[in-house]
Order: C-alpha cells, then sequence, then structure tokens
C-alpha cells in the first residue's frame, strides 16, 4: 500500500542523490520508473528491485497523463494556428492602411493593416515549429509508453487479445490474466 509507495519513492530520491552509484546497481537515472529501467536479469531480481503492480500501474498512468497533456496541448496550438491562418487570409485581402486591433497581453490596440500581418506571419511560423515540436515529444512519449508496456506486460481492458480468450474458454481467461502481468483499466 502505502508504505511500499512511500519506500519506492525514497529508493528513487537516494539513488538519484548517489548519481554514479547507480550505474552499478544496474538503475537508470531516468526518474520515477528508475528501478524498472536499467540492465534487466540479474541487477533487478532482488528481493525489493522489482516494481510491485501498484507502481507499474502508478507509472503507466503517469505515462498516458504526459501523453495526453502533449496531445491536447498540439490540439490548441493547431486551433490557434488555423485562427492566425484565418486572419492572415482575411488581412491579405484588405487596405494595407485600414486600421484593425490587435490584443496584445490582454489589452486591445489600434494598428494598421501593414503593421499586424508581419507579426502574425511571424506568431504562426512561431506556432508551427512548436506543433512540430510536441508531435516529436508525442511520438517519443508513445514510444515510451509502449515499451513500458511491453516490458511489464501491461494489457488494456477491452483490447482485442483481451477478448479473445475469454469466447473459447472462460476458466482459461482467468488463468491467463492472473499470469500475463498488469490489467490496467
Amino acid at each position: 500500500g502505502s508504505y511500499s509507495t512511500v519506500r519506492f519513492a525514497v529508493c528513487v530520491l537516494s539513488s538519484l542523490r548517489l548519481g554514479g552509484k547507480m550505474a552499478e546497481s544496474g538503475k537508470s537515472k531516468s526518474g520515477p520508473a528508475a528501478p524498472s529501467g536499467g540492465g534487466g536479469s540479474a541487477a533487478s531480481g532482488g528481493a525489493a528491485k522489482p516494481l510491485t503492480a501498484e507502481q507499474v500501474v502508478a507509472g503507466f498512468n503517469r505515462l498516458r497523463q504526459e501523453q495526453r497533456g502533449l496531445a491536447s496541448k498540439a490540439a490548441e496550438l493547431e486551433m490557434e494556428l488555423n485562427e492566425h491562418k484565418l486572419v492572415i487570409e482575411t488581412l491579405q485581402e484588405v487596405d494595407p492602411t485600414r486600421k484593425c486591433y490587435r490584443m496584445v497581453g490582454g489589452v486591445l490596440v489600434e494598428r494598421t493593416v501593414k503593421e499586424v500581418l508581419p507579426a502574425l506571419e511571424n506568431n504562426k511560423e512561431q506556432i508551427s515549429k512548436i506543433i512540430e515540436t510536441l508531435s516529436q515529444q508525442l511520438q517519443t512519449k508513445g514510444r515510451e509508453l509502449n515499451e513500458f508496456r511491453e516490458k511489464h506486460n501491461i494489457r488494456l481492458m477491452g483490447e482485442d487479445d483481451q477478448k479473445a480468450p475469454s469466447k473459447e474458454s472462460p476458466e482459461g481467461a482467468g488463468t491467463k490474466a492472473s499470469s500475463a502481468g498488469v490489467l490496467v483499466s
């Protein structure tokens, strides 16, 4: 329960403070999932080193939440990019000396189209670069999540390979679920 989680956190913190000594025990310095990384069989086969099911689920949920956060931010920036494109298209058809209003830091300021258009195009380019970076981070996080799933044999409820055995034989499905690893809803 909570005692093992606290003990896990203390182990992670103390191993992060030790720095180079962690490499000797076969652990990586990647963060809360550090005890699950590293060399593998011999180094992590000790009594207290393998992660408990709760820790595996917590690590998996943390990775999923990070992935969702990246996807959410990317979607938000995509909408902002589309707004910028729409405004730029509209302003390109307008007289460059015409007045327009722009929100700067929560304050509406009066400018001309020829002043605002370059700034909007620059913002659009910056947003595009950020979206590209976020999509690369999202792909990396997806690979990390899949590696974590494979390493800890995590299956999600409702997956096809979870349903298939249950149709064949309910008893066989129960045996397989108990020996297959961690089942996450």
